[in-house]
């Protein structure tokens, strides 16, 4: 990325059912859900929002391998998209195991993402 325009921070948790790619999908939500970018388009190449990059940094607690990058650039609505998933976020107790949320024991999966927007 040429020139970095916004940076939008956001943190998204799996309760129950230990889905990394719910909280990370979540988080990503959380970042970009309350932000509008109405002049992004004038500094673009082009004036074209096809041309905004969009690179989203993932700090997960475990789980990598199962992570769907392609689900969560989905959340993205313009761009060229990328992500880096990296070693964070966390891992606690929920306090109860629920086999009916699919729980596979009683941690919740906490994700933190920054959202990098430009050109």
């Amino acid at each position: 990325m040429e020139k970095i325009m916004f940076i939008e921070t956001g943190m998204g948790i799996d309760v129950h059912g230990q889905n990394i790619t719910k909280a990370a999908i979540r988080a990503v939500q959380n970042a970009i859900h309350f932000n509008s970018m109405p002049g992004i388009r004038s500094v673009l190449p082009e004036n074209n929002r096809d041309n905004m990059r969009v690179n989203v940094k993932l700090a997960v607690p475990c789980d990598k391998e199962k992570l769907d990058i392609e689900a969560v650039k989905e959340v993205l609505p313009f761009g060229i998209k990328t992500v880096e998933v990296m070693d964070g976020g966390m891992l606690t107790t929920s306090g109860i195991v629920l086999e009916e949320k699919g729980d596979q024991n009683d941690m919740m999966y906490i994700v933190v993402a920054s959202v990098e927007v430009g050109y």
